[in-house]
Order: C-alpha cells, then sequence, then structure tokens
C-alpha cells in the first residue's frame, strides 16, 4: 500500500526523498498537492480523508515534478490553518515540514499533513461533505452523507477503549513482525500511530481484536466457522448433510490464515492440467475470488455485533460467506460493482492492508467479479438481511450473451432455483424481496430462455412450482 511507501520515502535522505514521493501510486491513504493549491481546496481534501480511512497529503508535488513549498511560502499560514479555518468541526491533523531538494537542483521543503480517520462527519464551511474513495474526494449527496452519518455511529467501537486490558494480553511475536513489515523501530508507537492505543496508554477493541493472544476471551464471537455439506443443500434434523465444522479464532491475522487453510482443505475440486503440466485439483470456485470474499467478511463485519460470528458454508456447488451487519458505508447490494469505499472498521482495515490481507472494498469486489467471470462462472451475488450480509459464489456455469439479454433481477432468481431445486412463485417473492408483478415478469423471460420450467397441473395449481430446464 502506498500509504506504508509513504513512510520509507519520507525517512529517505533529502535529495532522495522528493523523488520517491513522486514515484508513489497515489490511492486511499496517500494525495499529492501542488504549492499552488488554495487553503478552501486542501480543506476539502482533508475532509475527505477524515470521513474515511485518514492518510497523508504532501502539498508541494506536482505532475511528477518536486515543486517544494520555499516559492510559495505566502500559503504556507494558510494551509496549516486550513482545518481550522474551512472545515466543521476542525479536522485533526498533525503537520511537520521536511526538507528536499527540488527539481532545480535547490534546498526546499514540502508540507507533511497527516490527517486522522475521525469518528465524527466533517463539511467544509459551505455544508459540502467528501469521502475519500480510491485516489479521490468525492462530494457525497444528502442521501450518501446520511448513511456516512448512520456508519459513523458503528465505527466508534474498534475505538473503544477497555479499561482493564494491559499490554500483558497483546501477543508481542505478532506485533513485532507488524512492526518490522513496516519498518517501524516501536511497535507501540506504531500502535499509536493507527489510532490502536490512545494518547494516554489505553487499549482499544482493535488492538485486541488484531493482536490479542486470545481475543475470543473478551469476544467469544470474534471467530470464522468454515462448515463443509455434502450436496447442495443443508438439511435439518436427521436430514442434516453438515459433514465438517472448523472454527478459526485468535487474533485478526491468524484467524485469516487459518480459515484460508480450512477452505483450501474443503472446497469441492476438479482435475485440471496445472501450471507445470501436471493435473492436479483446481478450485471449481477460484481461490482469488472466495479469498477475497473472506477477508472482506472479516474487516469489515460488525464487531459491535458480538452475539453472531462468520459463517463460511462449503456446498457441493457453491460458497457462501454471511457476515455480521449489514454493507458498510454507501453501498447498494443490488450495484455492488457501483460500490463507494467506506470502512467500517478502518483501524482494522489499515492494519490488514499494511500485511496485505484483501485489496480495498471497491477493488476486492471488483476483483471478484473479473475472477468468476474468468472462469465462466456467475457473478457473485449479494443478499444483505436487517443484520448481515451474505455473499454466494457459485461454481455453476453460465452464458453470458444469454445473461446480457435477460432483465435485472434474474440472476438472484436463478440462484434461489438453483439453491432449492425445486421453488414456488410465493416463495420466489418472499426470498427475493421483490414485487411479486416483478418476479413473474422476471420468471417468464427465464422460462421464454430456456433456462427454467414451470410444473404445475392447472394455473392454479398450490403445489406448482419452477425448476432448472433440463435438457
Amino acid at each position: 500500500m502506498a500509504e506504508v511507501g509513504v513512510q520509507h520515502a519520507l525517512g529517505r535522505e533529502p535529495a532522495e526523498r522528493g523523488s520517491a514521493l513522486v514515484a508513489l501510486r497515489e490511492d486511499q491513504w496517500f494525495e499529492r498537492k501542488s504549492a499552488r493549491i488554495g487553503a478552501r481546496d486542501l480543506a476539502d481534501c482533508e475532509i475527505g480523508f477524515a470521513n474515511a480511512e485518514g492518510g497523508v497529503i504532501i502539498v508541494g508535488l506536482w505532475n511528477g515534478q518536486v515543486e517544494g513549498i520555499d516559492r510559495h511560502l505566502e500559503h504556507l499560514n494558510g494551509w496549516q490553518q486550513a482545518a481550522l479555518d474551512f472545515t466543521v468541526p476542525p479536522v485533526p491533523i498533525r503537520q511537520k515540514l521536511v526538507d528536499c531538494v527540488n527539481d532545480r537542483g535547490e534546498p526546499d521543503r514540502l508540507l507533511v499533513l497527516e490527517v486522522a480517520s475521525s469518528e465524527r462527519v466533517h463539511a467544509n464551511k459551505r455544508d459540502q461533505v467528501f469521502l475519500r474513495v480510491g485516489d479521490e474526494s468525492r462530494k457525497l449527496s444528502f442521501s450518501q452523507r446520511q448513511e456516512l452519518l448512520f456508519d459513523k455511529g458503528q465505527t466508534a467501537y474498534e475505538a473503544t477503549v477497555v479499561p482493564d486490558a494491559t499490554f500483558d494480553e497483546l501477543d508481542s511475536d505478532l506485533l513485532g513482525s507488524y512492526a518490522e513489515a513496516l519498518g517501524h523501530p516501536d511497535p507501540v508507537r506504531l500502535l499509536k500511530a493507527r489510532g490502536l492505543v490512545t494518547r494516554s496508554g489505553d487499549l482499544t477493541v482493535g488492538s485486541l481484536l488484531l493482536f490479542g493472544e486470545e481475543p475470543q476471551a473478551r469476544y467469544p464471537e470474534c471467530l470464522v466457522r468454515v462448515l463443509r455439506y455434502r450436496g447442495s443443500e443443508r438439511g435439518t434434523g436427521a436430514r442434516l448433510q453438515l459433514v465438517d465444522d472448523v472454527r478459526c479464532d485468535g487474533p485478526i491475522p491468524h484467524m485469516l490464515e487459518q480459515a484460508h487453510q480450512a477452505i483450501l482443505q474443503r472446497v469441492p475440486t476438479r482435475r485440471a492440467l496445472g501450471l507445470e503440466g501436471k493435473f492436479e485439483p483446481v478450485s471449481l470456485i477460484p481461490r482469488d475470488a472466495w479469498l477475497e470474499g473472506l477477508a472482506n467478511a472479516v474487516i469489515h463485519r460488525s464487531y459491535s455485533m458480538m452475539g453472531d460470528h462468520i459463517r463460511i458454508e462449503i456446498f457441493d456447488d457453491r460458497m457462501e460467506i454471511e457476515s455480521p451487519g449489514r454493507f458498510p458505508g454507501l453501498v447498494d447490494p443490488s450495484d455492488p460493482l457501483g460500490v463507494t469505499r467506506f470502512a467500517r472498521n478502518p483501524r482494522i482495515a489499515r492494519v490488514c492492508a499494511d500485511l496485505r490481507f484483501g485489496q480495498e472494498l471497491g477493488e476486492g469486489i471488483r476483483r471478484m467479479f473479473e475472477e468468476m467471470r474468468l472462469a465462466g462462472l456467475a457473478d457473485p451475488a449479494y443478499h444483505q438481511t436487517s443484520g448481515s450480509v451474505r455473499l454466494a459464489l457459485s461454481s455453476a456455469a453460465v452464458d453470458r450473451h444469454l445473461e446480457d439479454r435477460l432483465p435485472s433481477g434474474t440472476r438472484d432468481l436463478l440462484r434461489f432455483i438453483r439453491q432449492a431445486g425445486r421453488i414456488s412463485t410465493g416463495e420466489l417473492t418472499d426470498g427475493s424481496g421483490t414485487s411479486r408483478p416483478v418476479v413473474i415478469r422476471q420468471l417468464k423471460a427465464l422460462q421464454n430462455a430456456g433456462v427454467i420450467e414451470w410444473v404445475g397441473s392447472s394455473p392454479k395449481d398450490p403445489r406448482a412450482y419452477w425448476q432448472l430446464r433440463v435438457e
């Protein structure tokens, strides 16, 4: 991640510092600004970072050049006071001047602004709200702003102080490995920089979830269960098809690795020619797709909902990943590719990004879609309930040309029919949350395309059902 590279670049000698910073890619946590930027525009950028996951802004770099700021010192006071003068409430900023050598070969300086992720929603003096999304700051609509306000109420949980927690509860080896990965000399200072330890030295929920030796002692449902079923249905009672149930726990990095291995050993496979020219087991569902789904579930779950855990359910024909909490931030479940990035747990997300677990939320979802499409499989399907999000990854091959001709929403109906085997129109209406006329129109389109068939003795047969058409 670029933010890690920023710290390494800032630690270089002044003669190399500017060029190292110019070479970095701007992303969720890093932005370069010209020395010609006005204080108001700089404040909008600061607002975007504070409303998202924080980050670093460096003034004096522009268009691949090291401008420096010494030729524009008349603006320095305005930049330094931008957060106080133009943001409501004031965005928390740490700032410093660092030496560099500009493109003219002269000694110069850069202004480094470190913006912390805030637990409040910030606006500018014109009452406009911005959110950092990828490598840009987006102005939010009124409805998006309301959603951000709701989510900011949840983000405070990972930053909640645990009064009786001590550093003895942390896994010193894991914490040391994390500091080493970032090239940081002091693990405790690093935790403070990541917002996982307060200025007074108190541990937070996030620090225990990430680095605690036994976080489940305090948070029993902070775990992942990997369940393997025989066939394509769960079954009930004596017909329960569960054949394996693995609990993955420990601090989040260890939990992710355990779950990765547990899924890898249980996901359905087929024999295929591997890269070395030998036939070997290959997952029916692309590894990169389900691994991204796992990482998103762990990183973005609602940890304040401690009454439930993450479930990975593996069937012969699909995998379902269910995580407590609704979609974080400004996400429309019906359009996951249009996701506006916002992390419910920005501190946890930052550490996992540092450790290379998962892509950014929006990028990770797009990557899942790409992997499934490259494999010729159905797109990932999201379903949101009042208290959770379920991701379904199917091993069923699809005809893309046919899907393009069908109305939107038919993919979800196909998923319900495929999972149930046979299902009535009423059950499809209830399961999809869509009105009956819309469901009937989608079913007719699927029937006309020869994908499904209706089975019944008469139009009013109460036992009639829909099923996949078999040639």
